[in-house]
């Protein structure tokens, strides 16, 4: 029974197959098929999708999730914003069918941004440039001021005035992100602002030249006297007193100034002594010295003193020269007209810190004598103030005669000297020998030596001084009866340091153009040195000659009367339309023979009056125009000329009667007097650095309101002297003594005293 009923079953089984295939009869439907795609299948949101279905045996579709229905088949364009299962159903007879596709939907990608500042740093006024990009970013924008940029670019021409920082900020589907960018913004540096003066210390009225300059400014202010320059610049002035300068510079950062100041050393003058101060009223011959506390001066018959720091005259009245010695004496004789009148020379012996005034007499019935008074202290306003008196002993044999009368003494000049032992220490004189027969012409020289030693130390047993004349030594000084090598100037020490053991004294004179008529230049002067023995008695003094070659010269007025050479009236007075002409002393050295001892190297130094002009061959005022020639000679044993010039700044002034010297730095002043037809006599120095000389630079000191008049040219009150000498306390302070006029025919004497910048 088993076995029969499994086989039953297999019948059915089989029978129920061959049924279902052959579709036709009675049979039940066939199952619907479904499919189902989605392309692409991974998107990001805001992307598309395509949903394709199909499918068979199914008479209706429908896809879920919002589609709907579908149909059997076809597709469609969908924008899931999310990931999506999409399930298609198809229904038919024979049943339904599903397919289903799942689109992956991935969030958009986070944008990006990036911002550069280029460049990073700037300056308050400068410019810079901003340049930003991102990805993933539909818009962007930059804060602080800039606004909406978009997604990528640049901008320039931006300019902060404080540092800042810049934030791109780009926007996108997926969000926001942000760059930032800092501008360092430096404030504006601080001007800088220089000045220099150049000189830094002049004299007053000399060019001296301001420069400035800055940075970071963009203009600039000097004062006084300028105001607006710019912010660098160069002028020039002339200032006449001390000024601060200040430069101010000016810019973005602020102001920046610099000072500068100019020193002006002062060019003090005082009125010394005057026509009406009892003075003989003959040629004004102004002479002095300064010392360590006065300055002393004589004019003709009278001297005074006068405080260095005050001008305050230190006697109530000038006395007179003959009171230095006792009356009665060869100096102070007992006649009616003082036997010292003109040529007394003042000098400050600064080695011994005393007072020394040489003299002559000049009566020719008592005879010649020299005369030298030496105080016993610097301070001639002390109440001890004593003087040894000297004469010397009668001079007329030595000084020669013309066979009818003695020459006359003329000029006296006098010298401070002493070597480092003392074995050469003297005080010298000069004289020039007149023949006054002859229209005074000059036919000789006397040297004499007085004993320093004896005198500052022993003057109750002073040695007899040595003399010796001059006139015969070279036949070639000697021309149709004029000594052609007259006024010989002795040396005179203003150096601290003394001259080596053993030195001789040293003197120069003028060597003239021969006396021919026709003659008017030169190329010599002559150095003498004299050596003096007191060891023996009576002292000796010896001496030789030497020429020296200078640079050709003209004597000042040489030869403007033809018939006299010693006539040298060729100075032009504005009185008469210039024909009122006043002397040069063109026809000598002038005194002094200034001598200092630097070390390193001996120096002496001199100086005349020259003609600058055409002479007889030009016409007009200018013809013969005078200058200021001047020399410096050096060398430890016989001296050679160093270097020398001529001062004649114009074609115009004439410039004659010089005194020159120097300071303690070497350098060197030389006063004058000056007048031409247009202008009155006047008083100007110049001054020069002499260690190697540079143009000098001329400075006034007073302008004379008058002028001489006289009844004929060259007879009138002009002299024959100035003097320059160095303050020996500070060795830099140089003081000068000339004559001017007040009113016409009124003259008075004018001390000057100034520092050259840089001696200290």
């Amino acid at each position: 029974m088993a076995k029969s009923y499994l086989l039953l079953l297999v019948a059915t089984i089989v029978l129920a197959s061959c049924g279902g295939n052959n579709g036709s009869g009675g049979g039940s439907s066939p199952a619907p098929t479904a499919s189902l795609t989605a392309s692409p299948s991974t998107i990001t949101v805001g992307q598309n999708i395509t949903l394709t279905w199909s499918s068979a045996n199914a008479d209706q579709g429908s896809v879920d999730n919002g589609v709907g229905a579908v149909g059997l088949n076809g597709n469609t364009h969908l924008q899931p914003t999310a990931t999506t299962t999409y399930t298609y159903t198809a229904t038919g007879p024979g049943g339904t069918a599903t397919a289903s596709a799942t689109v992956t939907v991935n969030p958009p990608p986070p944008p990006t941004a990036s911002l550069t500042a280029t460049p990073s740093t700037i300056t308050v006024g400068q410019h810079f440039a901003l340049a930003w990009g991102s990805t993933n970013a539909n818009q962007g924008s930059i804060d602080n001021g800039v606004g909406a940029v978009g997604i990528n670019g640049s901008t320039t021409q931006l300019e902060p005035t404080a540092t800042t920082k810049y934030t791109y900020t780009a926007t996108g589907p997926g969000g926001t992100a942000t760059a930032s960018a800092t501008v360092t913004v430096n404030p504006l540096p601080p001007p800088t602002a220089t000045l220099t003066i150049t000189p830094a210390v002049t004299l007053p009225g000399q060019p001296v030249v301001i420069s400035w300059s800055s940075t970071n400014a963009d203009s600039g202010n000097l004062d006084p006297g300028f105001g607006a320059v710019g912010p660098t610049g160069v002028a020039g002035r002339s200032p006449t007193a001390t000024t601060i300068y200040t430069f101010t510079a000016t810019g973005g950062g602020g102001t920046a100034t610099a000072t500068a100041t100019v020193t002006v050393n002062p060019v003090t003058s005082f009125d010394g002594l005057k026509q009406s101060d009892g003075v003989v009223n003959l040629d004004v011959d102004p002479n002095g010295a300064v010392g360590t506390k006065q300055f002393m001066e004589y004019v003709n018959t009278a001297f005074q003193a006068y405080d260095k720091v005050t001008g305050q005259a230190v006697w109530s009245t000038p006395q007179q020269i003959e009171t230095l010695w006792p009356y009665g004496s060869n100096c102070n004789a007992a006649t009616l007209n003082p036997v010292i009148q003109l040529d007394v020379q003042i000098l400050f012996d600064r080695v011994a810190s005393r007072w020394l005034v040489g003299a002559k007499t000049s009566d020719a019935n008592l005879g010649y004598y020299l005369c030298l008074a030496v105080s016993n202290t610097d301070d001639l306003s002390s109440p001890t103030l004593a003087w040894t008196s000297i004469s010397s002993a009668k001079l007329d044999p030595i000084l020669g005669s013309n066979g009818t009368h003695t020459y006359f003494p003329d000029w006296p000049k006098f010298g401070t000297w002493t070597d480092a032992s003392e074995q050469q220490s003297a005080y010298y004189a000069t004289i020039d020998l007149l023949d006054i027969d002859n229209a005074n012409a000059e036919v000789g020289a006397v040297v004499c030596a007085f004993d320093r030693t004896d005198i500052l130390n022993n003057p109750t047993n002073i040695k007899t001084e040595a003399c010796v004349n001059v006139s015969t030594l070279d036949s070639s000084m000697m021309s149709f009866g004029i000594f052609l090598a007259h006024s010989l100037i002795p040396s005179d020490i203003d150096s601290t340091t003394l001259p080596p053991s053993g030195r001789d004294q040293f003197m120069l004179s003028i060597q003239n153009p021969v006396n021919d008529g026709l003659t008017l230049t030169s190329d010599r002067i002559n150095l003498w040195d004299f050596h003096v023995d007191w060891t023996v008695n009576p002292a000796t003094l010896t001496y030789g000659v030497a020429p020296l070659t200078v640079p050709i010269y003209t004597p000042g007025c040489y030869l403007y009367d033809p018939n006299n050479a010693a006539i040298t009236n060729c100075i032009q007075e504005p009185q008469n339309n210039g024909q009122q002409l006043i002397d040069s002393v063109g026809d000598r050295l002038m005194p002094r023979l200034a001598y200092q001892n630097f070390g390193s190297y001996e120096s002496f130094l001199i100086s005349h009056t020259v003609q600058t002009g055409p002479g007889a061959s030009g016409t007009g005022a200018t013809a013969y125009q005078t200058g200021v020639r001047w020399y410096e000679l050096r060398g430890s044993g016989t001296p050679t000329l160093y270097q020398s010039g001529t001062i004649n700044p114009d074609a115009a002034i004439s410039r004659f009667v010089p005194s020159i010297a120097q300071d303690k730095m070497g350098d060197a002043a030389v006063g004058y007097s000056t007048s031409n037809g247009q202008n009155n006599p006047g008083i100007d120095f110049s001054y020069w650095s002499l260690p190697n000389a540079t143009d000098p630079s001329e400075i006034g000191i007073i302008d004379g309101p008058g002028e001489e008049v006289s009844g004929a040219n060259g007879v009138g009150k002009w002299g024959t002297y100035s003097s320059m000498t160095v303050d020996p306390v500070d060795g830099c302070t140089f003081w000068y003594v000339n004559e001017y006029f007040a009113a016409d025919n009124t003259w008075l004497t004018r001390i000057a005293n100034f520092k050259i910048p840089g001696c200290q």
